[in-house]
């Protein structure tokens, strides 16, 4: 039986579609389920545009039926064209047509069109909820009459209609022979279908699935998706019988995946009788991803009452309310959160004016005390007799130093003492000099003007007394080490050596190696003593000793030879 072997065929499809599987496996993971989901919300906003090709179909084929002699198989024709547009989109028109069909057929007294019509009714009844009638319509077939084409199609609307009823049947004991019956006309359907047939694989798939061989089952529904193409009723149909697979294998984030497929072809086939979006609102819902659920929902309960099937009102509405409660619950939170940032808004909004204010008030007292040190400003230049007389003690200090240079050069060991002793002192005399100014300008700022009068210095006569140090420390080097500028020189690559401008006796960066020489290496004092900052100082020892063809070290130990 094929039940158990498959022929060479059905062989050869299975190996292709193992293959696809495993393929399809690992593009599967790599796929993004948000993506899918982005795609599935725009083909819920572009849903018009499908629904719009379907009344185009349809209004073409009335136009059609109306050119058609009445009761004649070319009406019979268009009617069920018209029955299978209407079958997934509106589902009282749907019976409408088949009505219809089966009036002709009574007319023309055409047995075998009456049973496909009557068939074809029960099957779509079935589906929709309305059991009796479609038992009862079955039951009004002569089995003994009906051709032999129609068989198949007899058979499985039996299974339809037995499968919707012992599914929502909550009798248990009538439930189990429902099952019994169905089994039955399964089994009766297998033996008569071709085993290469979609009909017959999608019963195996079943059957097996039901039997928890997933992984047969998944096989198979692989042949079935590999026979249908995205954006069709088919496929749509395809991928949900595979989210049912991984649904009962417990694999949920494939189960959704493949109920987003399903919806988006039932968007684009311009079906209305959707059951992938509402499972897939409500794993969502479950998944906490609220506002998604809700749109779907939505989505689907108005599809569900444009479609006007009373059973998926009922599977629809249990679910819609659920999500409905909890979305207007967090809609109530938001506009509580809402209510309270508006609040804070204002509150701070207030602040801000009262901030605004008190700066108004401080720009126009430090306006007031901008005047005051403009004012200050002019008293400084009634201290140019504190400034000479200042002046006057800086050149004592001159003399001081002068004679302190003139002691350093009765020996060389104690030279280099006496003008490291010098520069320091030198150093922190002008510094302490500085600080002195720094506390007048103190005073003043204080409006203590009487007092700064005594105390104030000018900046120019600073600077003027650091160029004297310096012309000082200078003379006083170059008479200690008179050869001091050609033997660096000599230590120097012959295009870096040093050329002294005319007036002066050393530039920064001799002064900083003279510095060196007497072993003053502290950029830190070297800074201070230069009044350099430590980065500049840096540089020009850098600079310098890029110059020489030494190695840095030996010309460091060279500079400290030179005698």
């Amino acid at each position: 039986m094929m039940e158990n072997t498959l022929n060479i065929k059905s062989a050869k499809k299975i190996f292709i579609l193992i293959f696809f599987l495993s393929v399809s496996n690992v593009l599967f993971s790599q796929n993004d389920f948000s993506s899918l989901l982005l795609k599935l919300d725009k083909t819920v906003a572009e849903s018009k545009l499908y629904i719009q090709k379907r009344e185009d179909r349809i209004n073409r084929y009335k136009k059609e039926l109306r050119k058609a002699k009445p009761n004649s198989i070319a009406a019979y024709n268009f009617n069920s064209q018209l029955f299978k547009e209407y079958k997934p989109y509106i589902c009282d028109s749907a019976i409408f047509y088949l009505d219809r069909n089966i009036d002709i057929a009574l007319l023309l007294n055409d047995t075998k069109r009456e049973y496909e019509s009557e068939i074809q009714l029960a099957y779509f009844m079935g589906s929709i909820g309305l059991y009796k009638e479609a038992v009862d319509l079955m039951q009004s077939i002569d089995r003994s009459k009906l051709p032999k084409s129609l068989l198949i199609d007899y058979y499985n609307a039996h299974l339809r209609i037995y499968g919707e009823i012992a599914f929502y049947t909550q009798d248990k004991r009538r439930s189990n022979k429902y099952w019994s019956i169905l089994r039955t006309y399964s089994d009766s359907l297998k033996s008569i279908l071709n085993p290469d047939s979609q009909l017959y694989l999608q019963l195996k798939e079943d059957s097996v699935r039901d039997a928890l061989n997933f992984d047969y089952a998944l096989k198979l529904n692989d042949i079935w998706i590999s026979n249908t193409k995205q954006g069709t009723p088919e496929y749509a149909l395809a991928t949900f019988h595979r989210s049912l697979i991984y649904q009962w294998q417990g694999n949920r984030e494939k189960q959704k995946y493949y109920l987003a497929l399903s919806a988006i072809s039932d968007i684009q086939s311009a079906i209305k009788d959707q059951a992938s979006l509402r499972m897939l609102a409500q794993i969502l819902y479950e998944e906490g991803n609220i506002d998604r659920a809700y749109n779907y929902i939505r989505f689907s309960w108005d599809a569900t009452v444009f479609y006007n099937a009373r059973l998926r009102n009922l599977q629809t509405s249990s679910i819609l309310s659920l999500i409905d409660k909890t979305y207007q619950t967090k809609l109530e939170k938001q506009k509580t959160k809402l209510q309270f940032y508006l609040i804070l808004i204002s509150t701070l909004f207030v602040l801000l004016i009262f901030t605004l204010i008190i700066i108004y008030k401080q720009i126009h007292r430090l306006s007031n005390a901008k005047r005051s040190l403009q004012q200050a400003n002019n008293n400084l230049n009634n201290l140019n007799i504190v400034l000479n007389k200042l002046n006057d003690e800086l050149k004592l200090v001159n003399n001081v130093l002068n004679k302190t240079n003139n002691d350093l050069s009765e020996s060389n060991k104690i030279k280099e003492l006496y003008i490291g002793r010098f520069i320091e002192l030198c150093s922190i005399y002008i510094n302490k000099i500085d600080d002195f100014r720094r506390k007048v300008n103190a005073k003043i700022k204080d409006g203590n003007i009487n007092e700064a009068k005594l105390m104030t210095q000018s900046q120019d006569v600073m600077d003027e007394e650091f160029e004297e140090l310096y012309a000082n420390f200078d003379n006083a080097f170059l008479q200690l080490f008179p050869d001091f500028v050609e033997k660096v020189n000599e230590l120097l690559n012959e295009k870096d050596k040093f050329f002294v401008k005319k007036g002066e006796l050393l530039n920064p960066e001799l002064r900083i190696i003279a510095l060196m020489r007497l072993g003053i290496n502290d950029g830190s004092k070297i800074s201070q003593f230069l009044r350099y900052s430590l980065t500049t100082v840096y540089n020009y020892r850098t600079k310098t000793k890029n110059r020489t063809y030494l190695p840095k070290e030996e010309f460091d130990i060279k500079i400290l030879e030179i005698s």
